[in-house]
């Protein structure tokens, strides 16, 4: 019995469509997390990028359970001393597809590979989306 690993190009990249109305951060970072990565083939290789590219609408309407909206503080450094800061809600307000964006790249692995992989995200705040040309395939996650 030989182990099977894919190559570089034999996989065929497909892509998804999510919208995340209604769904927890978390929970539905993780899910995309997976299938950028290609954990939900059975030809998943950790080396070689066997993922999907996936498409998130409606970004902006994501939820948080608890009070994570007014306590949960995104924390950035800018080559100046001391460090930014702002809330979740005050992030929601000024670019809310950025939540979601970096709660996925923080489940990608911390490599060339991971940068790749979060290359194949993309996250719209609104329903609209420049990518009608690739005919994405809406994909209901168990997420809620």
């Amino acid at each position: 019995m030989k182990t099977f690993m894919a190559k570089q190009g034999e996989v065929e990249q497909r892509w998804w469509l999510v919208d995340a109305t209604d769904k927890r951060v978390g929970r539905l970072a993780s899910e995309v997390a997976m299938i950028l990565m290609g954990k939900h083939r059975p030809i998943y290789t950790p080396h070689v990028d066997t993922g999907d590219f996936v498409v998130v609408v409606n970004a902006d309407k994501v939820q948080f359970s608890g009070k994570k909206w007014q306590q949960k503080l995104y924390r950035w450094y800018t080559g100046y001393q001391g460090l930014k800061s702002e809330t979740a809600a005050q992030r929601l307000e000024r670019r809310p597809e950025l939540i979601l964006e970096e709660a996925v790249r923080r489940m990608l692995p911390k490599n060339r590979l991971g940068r790749h992989m979060h290359d194949k995200l993309k996250v719209y705040a609104g329903a609209e989306h420049p990518h009608q040309a690739q005919m994405p395939q809406p994909l209901e996650l168990v997420a809620s």
